[in-house]
């Protein structure tokens, strides 16, 4: 008889790097439930991209749940205040950039660590990335460290020792066009991602957020073309 495979809940923006993220999940032999969030951002559209992924990786379920953080404000990104533009590297590695959402990371596990509880699941994937990472304090190691901890902790599952958390970060150590060459080894299709903060009408990336400038290096690197650019 087949053992069944091990349920993985991954966090899937639509974006690179949890394409790439959900792909690894793949790889490793998981089962994959894949979880996304309308949380009034203003790149919405992402959502349509993270449904075609999930779909291409064969994802046994994809959840999108409504948790709308744009009301409590504090982000460029799901607020009216400017998305930043046509930055330097230099700058984009410096401070903690405006279009940072306060506690995203922290709610978004605290949900897929529910749902991971709910389907009997021990391993939640999370495409954080300490390297190219925008200065975000909730894609540094400690975190993900400190939030493995909280879930054995805070869990029924963690507390009766039925399940041993563990939250798994493949990209945390990787440059930008580490991410793009591993999700090319893996067939991701990265013309099916959307990186960009502020998209215009119909999603194309503006080309000039710290998401876009991030993402064309790291293309570049590898000297190949974003799919994106072709459309």
């Amino acid at each position: 008889m087949n053992q069944a495979k091990p349920k993985a809940v991954v966090l899937l923006s639509g974006g690179l790097d949890s394409a790439t993220t959900l792909f690894v999940a793949r790889s490793q032999g998981y089962d994959l439930y894949a979880i996304s969030f309308r949380y009034g951002q203003r790149h919405a559209s992402e959502l349509e991209c993270a449904a075609n992924i999930a779909r291409a990786a064969g994802a046994a379920q994809h959840q999108v749940l409504d948790v709308n953080l744009g009301v409590l404000g504090g982000s460029a990104l799901t607020g009216a205040s400017a998305v930043p533009k046509h930055r330097t590297d230099a700058q984009i590695g410096t401070g903690i950039p405006s279009t940072y959402v306060p506690a995203r990371n922290t709610v978004f596990l605290a949900l897929a660590l529910a749902w991971a509880e709910v389907l009997g699941a021990a391993d939640l994937f999370i495409g954080v990335n300490a390297l190219d990472y925008s200065g975000y304090p909730d894609c540094r190691p400690e975190f993900i460290a400190a939030f493995e901890r909280l879930a054995n902790l805070a869990t029924k599952a963690g507390v009766e020792g039925s399940s041993r958390f563990r939250v798994h970060t493949p990209l945390i150590a990787l440059s930008k066009a580490q991410i793009i060459r591993t999700g090319l080894d893996l067939g991701v299709d990265f013309s099916l991602t959307s990186s960009c903060y502020d998209p215009q009408p119909g999603g194309r990336p503006c080309g000039a957020c710290d998401s876009c400038a991030l993402r064309r290096k790291g293309f570049a690197e590898l000297g190949l073309t974003d799919p994106l650019d072709k459309k």
